[in-house]
This record gives C-alpha cells, sequence and structure tokens, in this order.
C-alpha cells in the first residue's frame, strides 16, 4: 500500500516538474506583464506565479484532463484579480500605465489569446465590457510609447493637434 502511494506521488511530482519546466517561461512573463514589474525585477510576479502553481500542484491528482496550462492561468488570473490593489501603482514595466484590470484584460486577451467569452466568465464581466477595456488598453497603449518623450507613468496621453479641448480641461496661462 505504502510503495503504490510512494510510486503515485513520485509520478505526480514528476508530472508536475514537467510542466512547471515547461510552461513557467510564458506563465512567468504572463505574471511579470500583470504586476507591472519591469523585465528582471518581478519578485512579486514570481510570488505571484509560485502561489498560482502550488493551487495547480494542490488539485494535480483532480484535474483528469482538464489542461493543467489553463488551470493555472485561472489561479493566477484569480490570485492577481483579489490582490490587483497591491499592483496599481506604476512601476515602470511594460503595462505599468494601465491599471490592474486593463492589464488583467490586455493579458488574457492578446498576450494568453483567450476567447472575448471566456475571458468575460472568468472575470465575470459582461462581454461587452471586457472588449470596451481591450480597446481602450490597446488606444493607450498605442497613443504613446513607454520610452516616448514626456510619457511619464501614469499619465494621460497628450490630446492631438487640433484637438478639441474640453471646457474643464484648459488650464489658465501662468
Amino acid at each position: 500500500m505504502r510503495e503504490r502511494r510512494a510510486a503515485r506521488e513520485s509520478r505526480r511530482a514528476r508530472e508536475f516538474a514537467a510542466f512547471a519546466a515547461g510552461a513557467g517561461g510564458r506563465l512567468l512573463h504572463a505574471a511579470t506583464l500583470l504586476t507591472g514589474e519591469p523585465p528582471g525585477e518581478s519578485k512579486d510576479a514570481e510570488r505571484l506565479l509560485t502561489t498560482a502553481l502550488a493551487r495547480t500542484y494542490a488539485r494535480w491528482d483532480r484535474l483528469r484532463g482538464e489542461d493543467p496550462y489553463d488551470r493555472t492561468r485561472g489561479e493566477l488570473a484569480a490570485l492577481f484579480a483579489h490582490r490587483a490593489w497591491r499592483y496599481r501603482r506604476p512601476r515602470g514595466g511594460l503595462l505599468g500605465r494601465l491599471t490592474p484590470q486593463e492589464r488583467l484584460v490586455l493579458v488574457l486577451r492578446l498576450h494568453e489569446g483567450v476567447a472575448e467569452e471566456q475571458a468575460a466568465a472568468a472575470l465575470g464581466l459582461p462581454v461587452e465590457r471586457v472588449r470596451a477595456i481591450c480597446t481602450r488598453s490597446v488606444t493607450l497603449m498605442r497613443s504613446r510609447p513607454p520610452g516616448a518623450p514626456g510619457a511619464a507613468p501614469g499619465a494621460a496621453p497628450a490630446p492631438a493637434p487640433g484637438a478639441a479641448v474640453r471646457r474643464g480641461d484648459a488650464k489658465a496661462p501662468a
């Protein structure tokens, strides 16, 4: 009995180690994008991914045909959504100018290739809201690249030349 259990645990550990070795890099990149940290300074992303992998390992025997990558990605998204308040301040990463919700939608939709319907179901949002968040995020990222002069983290894009300025937006000359 003990031998069977030990063999099962050994097989489980080998399977999970192979999965983590194969998918770990891509999942770490997704976690780094989510946390908004610069590449190479991903302590929070590593912590987030470690927790997601631990939860996947705890359920490894119960996956029964479910894709472990999808399970881990779902755990990663849920953990990030639950802890989003920790990642509100810009950190200088590629997506650091976006809000945590915008980063989550953008990473799920564009980096991971999750369908709008699936992303909406995972986040508990209507499909139209996920579509709007994704469109707004892409527009913001295209409006001013991260390294553009005058691009402050979290700053709104400058209005296009000749664009109409709303009443409350104009500042009095100094």
